[in-house]
């Protein structure tokens, strides 16, 4: 495999604006009482928004900017009975590369803010980027 390892360039797009700023308080994943927050998208990426509506549904890639990067183990959910697992079986934000993968609802489109339902990440964490769920999604 090739090294990408200089190669690699991430740019945020965006950022979350969300009344979460505690990690601890945090819901776990969107669905377990996530408030509603805005994707703030940098002027450049203004076009990029084209095309997405209210009730859509949207994967939000973001960085989890504040999780630690050098855990490779884990108890799901943070619960000390759940045994020890590697973090690719867990959706837990620290591991190598902490990319978040967030489904939400698109609840409003305000210039280059979009209201979203569903998201738990806390405010200022980067958006990577933003993909549609696609009609049957539902992985091989």
């Amino acid at each position: 495999m090739e090294n990408i390892r200089g190669d690699l360039t991430l740019t945020p797009v965006g950022h979350v604006s969300s009344p979460l700023s505690d990690r601890a308080a945090a819901p776990k994943q969107g669905t377990e009482g996530a408030p509603d927050a805005w994707l703030v998208f940098e002027p450049a990426y203004h076009a990029a928004l084209e095309g997405l509506r209210a009730g859509d549904r949207v994967i939000v890639l973001t960085w989890l900017h504040l999780a630690s990067r050098d855990v490779l183990r884990t108890r799901p959910r943070d619960d000390p009975a759940n045994p020890e697992t590697g973090v690719f079986a867990t959706r837990s934000p620290a591991r190598p590369n902490p990319i978040g993968l967030h489904p939400v609802e698109i609840l409003q489109v305000t210039g280059r803010r979009v209201r979203v339902r569903g998201l738990e990440a806390l405010d200022g964490t980067p958006v990577l980027d933003v993909k549609p769920v696609l009609a049957g999604d539902t992985g091989p």
